[in-house]
């Protein structure tokens, strides 16, 4: 593994690609030392703080958010947004390409069509940042945590121009800086900040659980004993290894290509496969059905503090009972989330693969499914394969997204800790490691190098290739 790391530093151009990619990483660590401007930040730590205290639906909101954006929930910075403006505009026009025509008819044109709605996508990532910077701003506002000097209503526009516009430049400078990666990096540079941003939350996880791991074996009421310590090492070792599993898992459909015989010469009839995903939605299942949950919550949690003692008693009692059950971590909140992580795994699968399209380039090409008549049976067939490992894929998501609830729920840890045991940030950050691995890796190989994984046939052939004009 050593010599793999320092074979890295001997190539020139993956070595200058590899600093490339820490610096800019750098830089997006440095921006959450910037605060905004009229912010009062220890108001908006003990804010936050009390709503995490109280299991608050602001508390959750933040704590889920700080996961993606990289910062901690009890600062505001410029870079607060953090890249997921961007990542949501992306996802809205992927999943508009299969149902607004004009894109579709880019996305046939190629470079060009991409590259259009590329720009498309930039211009909305500006509005989403415009639009939820304002959102953040009035909240703090209304929670008192503005500083008096911009209380007045010149102070206020200030307030409101000025942390806007931070925020909206903070969140593009971000997407800038993942495009740089992207060019002169390693790695997909979206991807890896926010991995960079998911990752940085670890040192306050291990701080925690150094700060609360008692040497007695029982858990008290909050601290970790040996016992759940034990258990929460050996849960990240096996969530892990299950999240690459499922990540690299394939169901691979033999393929037989049709034989040409042109005079006395026979042509094709080689036979691969077809390698169909078995988690083909990657994270955006839980995504989704994570940012869905929110607003039930925080909604709620905002109905039940709004009520007096003059409101009806059957309305207080239902919103509190809706509230308690919609929290995170209860009964009807995992159920709710498990259907929704199934709906979004089977709806994101619909959306970016056709078994009617893959049928058809099979047939183009020449290729067929043994036993199977190419065209419409064929896609009969992919669709009950892709439905079947779907079921499966979506099953593994939903335990996944599961378990950071229970062990903050049943355990007493906060979520931030609970979060590296399952749920979206882990297996973003084990799918981003898979791919920037494979980068190298394949940079590597390429020149004749020992791989990280251990691969050494490269070596191997060039230490047994006999040089040009010798036996």
């Amino acid at each position: 593994m050593l010599t793999a790391i320092f074979n890295i530093f001997r190539i020139p151009e993956l070595r200058n690609r590899v600093l490339f990619t820490m610096g800019m990483i750098a830089i997006y660590r440095i921006g959450f030392w910037i605060p905004l401007v009229g912010v009062d930040q220890n108001s908006l730590a003990e804010l936050a703080q009390q709503s995490q205290d109280a299991g608050s639906g602001f508390g959750k909101l933040l704590t889920y958010v700080s996961v993606f954006s990289g910062g901690s929930f009890q600062q505001s910075t410029i870079f607060g947004l953090g890249i997921m403006p961007y990542i949501t505009a992306a996802i809205i026009f992927q999943l508009l390409q299969s149902a607004v025509p004009r894109l579709q008819e880019l996305k046939k044109e190629g470079a060009s069509g991409q590259q259009k709605i590329t720009e498309w996508t930039r211009y909305a990532t500006v509005a989403m940042c415009l639009i939820q910077g304002f959102m953040w701003l009035k909240f703090m506002q209304s929670s008192g945590i503005v500083m008096p000097q911009f209380q007045s209503p010149t102070g206020t526009m200030v307030f409101f121009f000025a942390g806007v516009s931070a925020l909206t430049a903070g969140s593009i400078f971000l997407m800038w800086l993942g495009e740089q990666i992207d060019r002169f990096g390693i790695g997909n540079g979206v991807s890896l900040i926010l991995t960079a941003g998911i990752v940085a939350q670890m040192p306050q996880a291990i701080g925690w659980l150094t700060e609360n791991t008692s040497l007695s074996l029982q858990s008290g009421d909050a601290s970790v004993g040996i016992l759940g310590l034990v258990f929460l090492i050996v849960a990240f070792i096996i969530v892990v290894a299950g999240s690459i599993l499922i990540t690299v898992a394939q169901r691979r459909i033999p393929i037989q290509q049709a034989r040409h015989t042109r005079g006395r010469k026979s042509y094709g009839g080689s036979k691969h496969y077809l390698p169909l995903r078995v988690n083909h939605a990657g994270v955006m299942p839980i995504i989704f059905a994570s940012s869905l949950l929110i607003f039930p919550a925080s909604i709620l949690g905002y109905w039940q503090s709004s009520m007096t003692p003059e409101s009806p008693v059957w309305l207080a009692d239902t919103v509190f009972f809706l509230n308690r059950n919609f929290e995170f971590g209860e009964y009807p909140y995992i159920v709710l989330e498990i259907i929704l992580i199934y709906f979004f795994s089977y709806f994101w699968t619909t959306v970016v693969f056709s078994p009617e399209d893959m049928s058809q380039q099979l047939r183009e090409n020449g290729s067929f499914i043994p036993g199977l008549r190419p065209g419409p049976r064929t896609a009969e067939y992919l669709e009950t394969v892709v439905g079947r490992i779907t079921y499966v894929g979506a099953g593994f998501l939903a335990l996944i997204a599961v378990i950071p609830a229970l062990v903050a729920r049943y355990m007493g840890i906060p979520f931030f800790v609970s979060s590296f045991l399952g749920g979206t940030g882990l297996l973003i950050v084990v799918s981003v490691g898979l791919d920037l691995v494979q980068r190298i890796e394949a940079n590597l190989l390429m020149r004749n190098y020992e791989g990280l994984l251990g691969s050494s046939d490269g070596q191997r052939k060039q230490s047994g290739r006999s040089a040009p004009g010798r036996p």
